[in-house]
């Protein structure tokens, strides 16, 4: 896992931690990011970047979940919980 430098990987860490929500990666990655030698602009556009591409999943979201009619039958398919066997049931 060489291939990346330190300032790409710090930028992806940063990426997935705002996409994920964790603050806790967010506070240890910018720092990170700060040592590797990226500058606040470069943070600025990164931090931007990924809510940007992250609200875009949750706007999605939002549209099916007012979309769908009252009373409205489930479409076909397995629920979200049966898709991934190994991981917790989500609902």
């Amino acid at each position: 896992m060489n291939e990346l430098t330190k300032r790409e990987r710090e930028l992806v860490a940063i990426g997935a931690a705002l996409g994920s929500n964790c603050a806790s990666c967010i506070e240890f990655h910018l720092p990170e990011a700060r040592a590797a030698g990226l500058s606040e602009a470069q943070l600025r556009e990164a931090v931007e970047l990924a809510d940007a591409v992250r609200t875009v999943s949750a706007r999605n979201a939002l549209q099916a979940a007012t979309a769908v009619p009252a009373g409205a039958a489930a479409a076909p398919g397995e629920p979200c919980a049966q898709l991934e066997r190994h991981a917790p049931r989500c609902c």
